[in-house]
């Protein structure tokens, strides 16, 4: 079985993001593997220990993915596509999934797992359009893969009212739940043998296509500004007889709040 994952770099939303003038602000910025991706990694490389699958993941970004490719080298990944093309820099889902398409196209794999969505984004579409762009299979939300024979597997998902079993006619794509595994820390011997592992780096023109032919031209959707959250009010805590704080709290709900 071929098996190629999706990797994303993402901001680390866990850290204080702020955002001025409609931009977020690169100063203290920390970046990571998107989080659903890391699952992903760890899928494909449970299924490579369970059953000899082979595994490649290829990253879309400019040169310091690097750094998260290898992290995946130490999860225990076999080859890395780093596709790096400045052309890409703002473009939208459904261009990087035509881009995925060619990787896909260009190593006859058998399944594609990829995070579920996207942590800084949430949009959760490429993976799909993927699927939809290619005419093959696709499951969302999966917590469980099971192979039944060279041509099949099996997978669990959340759906909206339980765990949903389908079986899946391969070649397919599936977006995996954080629910599906807990990924590996990588051991000290994975890490150092990682550093030697060759990444095959190339832009469009290598992937054999053009920004335009994947769609980038004429974008579908585009983030045109970015707001920041806005912050609660602090509480305010009443001591006192039950009767006293009863009587304090209506009267700010009828008279400062204005709900009664």
């Amino acid at each position: 079985m071929k098996i190629l994952t999706t990797v994303k770099k993402v901001v680390d939303v866990e850290l204080n993001i702020h955002v001025e003038n409609g931009a977020i602000l690169d100063k203290g910025l920390q970046y990571v593997i998107n989080a659903w991706d890391e699952n992903a990694v760890e899928a494909a490389v449970q299924l490579k220990e369970s059953h000899k699958a082979d595994t490649t993941l290829v990253s879309l970004g400019s040169g310091d993915n690097t750094d998260i490719i290898r992290k995946c080298y130490a999860m225990g990944i076999d080859n890395a596509i780093h596709i790096d093309d400045p052309a890409l820099a703002k473009a939208d889902s459904p261009t990087f999934a035509r881009v995925l398409q060619k990787v896909y196209e260009a190593g006859d794999y058998d399944l594609v797992i990829t995070g579920k969505q996207a942590q800084d984004t949430d949009a959760g579409q490429a993976g799909i359009m993927l699927a939809q762009f290619l005419n093959i299979p696709c499951v969302s939300n999966v917590i469980k893969i099971e192979v039944t024979d060279d041509s099949h597997i099996q997978v669990s998902r959340l759906g909206d009212a339980g765990t949903e079993i389908l079986d899946v006619t391969l070649p397919a794509v599936i977006t995996v739940s954080d629910g599906i595994n807990e990924p590996r820390l990588p051991a000290m011997r994975g890490i150092m043998m990682a550093k030697k592992k060759k990444i095959n780096v190339m832009d469009l023109a290598g992937l054999g296509t053009s920004f335009e032919d994947v769609g980038g031209t004429a974008p579908t959707s585009e983030i045109v500004e970015f707001m920041p959250t806005e912050k609660r009010k602090g509480g305010q805590k009443f001591e006192g007889e039950p009767a006293e704080v009863t009587a304090k709290v209506v009267d700010l709900l009828v008279n400062e709040a204005k709900v009664l």
